[in-house]
């Protein structure tokens, strides 16, 4: 009887993974809403009747658990690095430049071009394609084990597809908030006057770190994977281009933004194209990253530091503008939280007129010294709640006022 219903339970679990994969890898939905909850509920109840059959990696097991009294510490088999920025094409040169002079050839250099996504770096851990463990890139060398929280992640597969496998497989890469994502999950907050988070970044990284993962289930959120870090396999592509695919193949997805391109000018034109569809994008991101594309000529290049001398993040222009803070009010949330609110002078940014920006509270008011009259730098933080970065100290009048909070509501 047992071997009849673990038989039925594998079933169910390959069909909802498939669904799954289609969904949130292939963004090409092959079943209705209804049909999926049905299998999942079926699936749910029969292993609450046998709870001896759940495996770790059951869809199921996505749905978070108690919550951990603190993160456990990760030591990084190989460092999570960060990448240098460029800010110019002139930059962008001098980098491609000193490619060139490193591995002493005139040919123009192939690049993987790829989007920079505005989320928070992970790591995630397969042994014999089973999820084992996810972190943060914390410091590079040592990170925070959040492996409950990645679990919840549905387009984070729990066990890797196809048949050879490698044996070790740390995939790296990025779980963001899309745009919609944000800006749902800060209405619904608003509503119950909790935090509302400034860009989606925030919002990616403070849902990542919840010590309850049942709060991070509920949360928005995706997956992205750019590259590995330790890895035990006989069949290692040779190229960045060659290896994103292979990892796509495995059920893993990566962004179908990404593109080799030939030579310094094949960056340019990369750069020109996503920066003009930016807008439209359904995720944030605040730059590409160029990666040489050889395997091989990344090894010759080496690192320097904490950062790969064979990538380089190109960043878009800053959306930020200056203006005047013409005052301040209180917005009042359920709970009776106060969140200031700046209203200022309205000022176009990045395409759209700014008239409000959050403050936070009063601690972030203090601590960047905020008055009303002041001139401050706001940014369009994940293009919904702008935000105050700085005042503007030289351009601050005599005739400013202190922010303080309302004695009555």
């Amino acid at each position: 009887m047992q071997s009849v219903i673990n038989k039925k339970l594998i079933e169910l679990r390959r069909k909802i993974e498939e669904y799954d994969y289609h969904y949130y890898v292939l963004d090409d939905p092959i079943v209705a809403d209804p049909e999926y909850d049905r299998l999942f509920k079926q699936l749910k109840e029969l292993e609450t009747q046998h709870p001896e059959l759940i495996t770790p990696d059951s869809p199921t097991q996505r749905v978070g658990g108690a919550p951990l009294k603190e993160f456990a510490q990760v030591q990084h088999t190989i460092p999570m690095l960060s990448i240098d920025n460029a800010f110019t094409e002139d930059d962008v040169n001098a980098f491609d430049q000193r490619i060139h002079d490193r591995l002493h050839t005139t040919a123009e250099i192939d690049y993987c071009c790829e989007p920079k996504m505005d989320g928070l770096a992970v790591s995630l851990r397969y042994e014999n394609g089973i999820l084992v463990r996810a972190s943060t890139r914390g410091d590079g060398s040592t990170g925070e084990d959040i492996t409950a929280n990645a679990k919840t992640i549905h387009a984070i597969p729990l066990h890797l597809r196809g048949e050879h496998l490698p044996k070790v497989l740390e995939v790296r890469g990025e779980v963001f908030m899309s745009k919609k994502g944000f800006e749902r999950l800060n209405k619904e907050a608003a509503k119950k006057g909790e935090k509302i988070f400034a860009n989606p970044r925030n919002a990616a990284a403070g849902s990542l770190r919840q010590l309850d993962s049942r709060i991070t289930a509920s949360r928005p959120l995706s997956f992205y994977c750019y590259g590995i870090g330790d890895i035990f396999t006989h069949n290692m592509p040779k190229t960045q281009g060659d290896l994103l695919e292979w990892l796509n193949e495995f059920g893993l997805p990566v962004s179908s933004l990404i593109k080799v391109v030939h030579g310094y000018e094949g960056c340019m034109a990369y750069y020109k194209e996503i920066g003009a569809e930016r807008e439209k994008l359904p995720f944030e991101i605040d730059g590409v990253v160029y990666k040489v594309n050889s395997f091989a000529d990344q090894k010759k290049l080496g690192f320097v530091s904490r950062a790969p001398r064979w990538a380089i993040a190109h960043k878009f222009p800053a959306e930020e503008a200056q203006t005047v803070i013409e005052a301040v009010e209180f917005q009042v949330g359920r709970t009776g939280a106060l969140t200031p609110v700046a209203r200022l002078k309205p000022v176009h940014v990045s395409g759209v007129t700014v008239s409000n920006a959050t403050l936070h509270n009063m601690d972030e008011i203090n601590r960047k010294d905020i008055h009303i009259g002041d001139t401050v730098i706001i940014r369009r933080a994940g293009d919904v709640i702008p935000e105050v970065v700085k005042v503007v100290p030289g351009k601050r009048h005599h005739d400013v006022k202190k922010i303080h909070l309302p004695k009555n509501c």
